[in-house]
């Protein structure tokens, strides 16, 4: 079996990024699925493919479409070198909320990165942000088997 193309997998990938971060803030939200499509402007078996990662027929646009309506905060950086790149940051990311989740050992992992991404060339970057994507969905998994667990749990002692 060959690897998907660098293009391919990087799709995929974002593709996985944002569906786990809308999952995370409708979870967030405390609402069901209908209300959440309602509030979102989409269809609810949409909004399940993205809750539960099946989004490989979901397209990218659609899924960044509902972050924005989510207003999640979003940044996309294209470039080599960081400092030197051009990004884009959506306009709805309040700078005031974004100060609050800051903090001094966040700063130094950041600065920690950003001198690391320096010495990788762009085989081992987009190596590493698969693994990163990976890692993601392991995570994605086993919180959603947690939560399972703790539901079966919950319900075995009612």
């Amino acid at each position: 079996m060959s690897l998907p193309s660098p293009d391919i997998a990087t799709v995929r990938a974002l593709r996985s990024d944002v569906a786990v971060q809308l999952a995370r803030h409708i979870h967030r939200m405390g609402v069901s699925q209908v209300v959440a499509a309602k509030r979102l402007g989409l269809p609810q078996p949409t909004l399940s493919k993205i809750i539960n990662g099946r989004v490989s027929d979901v397209s990218l646009e659609l899924l960044i479409r509902v972050a924005v309506r989510a207003s999640l905060p979003m940044t996309l950086q294209i470039g080599l070198v960081p400092q030197e790149a051009g990004a884009f940051r959506s306009s709805r990311t309040h700078s005031r909320s974004t100060r609050a989740f800051r903090s001094k050992l966040g700063d130094v992992a950041r600065q920690s990165l950003i001198q690391s991404d320096a010495s990788l060339t762009p085989s081992q970057r987009l190596e590493a942000f698969l693994e990163h994507n990976q890692l993601l969905g392991a995570l994605h998994q086993a919180g959603r088997a947690a939560e399972a667990q703790r539901v079966r749990k919950a319900t075995f002692k009612a």
